[in-house]
């Protein structure tokens, strides 16, 4: 078994800032790429950020120079600050990871259980 636990989030201003973590546990062989995704009401789940097992970062452009993703391997956690928050980011968010389970070949996608991040005055 393995779980994605998500902590974070909350209600915010406009410009404030926010900062999400996402622990993965149990039987892990390796962790791959790590992200964030979003789902705001009535719009499809989409990418905010990702980060490879080598650092290699990706964002949404509707992100970009706000938010930051970073990894602690050891921890085996994933980070999303996010910074000069603003309406439109309002939306449940969850965490995601490429997880390989102890002594199996295969990576599969594990979801983290969704932090509603609200932004509003």
């Amino acid at each position: 078994q393995v779980q994605l636990v998500e902590s974070g989030g909350g209600l915010v201003h406009p410009g404030g800032s926010l900062r999400l973590s996402c622990a993965a546990s149990g039987s892990i062989g390796s962790i791959g790429a790590m992200g964030w995704y979003r789902q705001a009401p009535g719009r499809e789940r989409e990418l905010v950020a990702l980060i490879t097992s080598g650092g290699f970062t990706n964002y949404a452009d509707s992100v970009k120079g706000r938010f930051t993703v970073s990894r602690d391997n050891a921890k085996n956690t994933v980070y999303l600050q996010m910074n000069g928050l603003k309406p439109e980011d309002t939306a449940v968010y969850y965490c995601n990871a490429a997880v390989r389970r102890t002594s199996l070949p295969n990576y599969l996608d594990y979801w983290g259980q969704g932090s509603q991040v609200t932004v509003s005055s």
